[in-house]
């Protein structure tokens, strides 16, 4: 099913999962895209609720999309990557736009991957792109079967370039990846699949 919360040509959105050592990884891929990228991007990096994050003003400093935390019904766009807030669970609506839930932690931690990739799969379908960084524990590796199973693409940083590969090794264990790539290299490849929007 396609989302129904704007008028806008249709585009892929691509969800990221990182953890431990994820900002590194981040930083690795998000300032290799252009300004023009034409896919929107959410992530969920998990940050500690009991300080401030700085996340938004690093990446923003170093990238050329924007950048800004979701806000309870924005609209994933083109050219702009949204960050889930900390201690907060960040999820696509039915309608399209964000949502952000106080519910118990998923995995152990709040934001979960595993819940923005799960609505994102049931909304934009074979649009969804997942994308599974540095990180501990398994967060993250049950949505991207769910974005396999509505035909969406799954791409995961090389467990040896990871920081930490926890995340990455546990979503091997469950799904066949489209591609296991070093971070410059994932740039490239969100660039082309970014260029190349299927059916929802």
């Amino acid at each position: 099913m396609s989302g129904q919360g704007t008028e806008a040509a249709p585009h892929r959105t691509v969800v990221v999962a990182s953890s431990a050592g994820g900002l590194a990884a981040l930083l690795g891929i998000l300032p290799l895209l252009p300004a023009d990228f034409p896919a929107a991007v959410i992530c969920v990096q998990h940050v500690s609720p009991h300080q401030p994050s700085y996340l938004a003003a690093i990446l923003g400093r170093r990238c050329a999309l924007r950048v800004a935390v979701v806000q309870p019904g924005c609209v994933p766009a083109p050219a702009t990557v949204l960050l889930a807030p900390p201690d907060r669970h960040t999820v696509v609506e039915a309608d399209g736009r964000m949502g952000l839930w106080d519910g118990p932690p998923v995995n152990h931690v709040r934001p979960s991957a595993d819940l923005l990739f799960s609505s994102a799969a049931a909304v934009f379908g074979a649009r969804t792109v997942a994308l599974v960084l540095s990180g501990t524990g398994h967060d993250g590796a049950a949505g991207t079967a769910a974005v396999k199973e509505c035909g969406g693409t799954v791409l995961l940083q090389s467990p040896g370039t990871c920081e930490f590969s926890g995340m990455v090794e546990a979503a091997l264990r469950l799904v066949d990846p489209d591609a296991v790539l070093p971070l410059p290299h994932l740039a490239a490849e969100l660039e082309r699949l970014a260029a190349e929007v299927p059916a929802a």
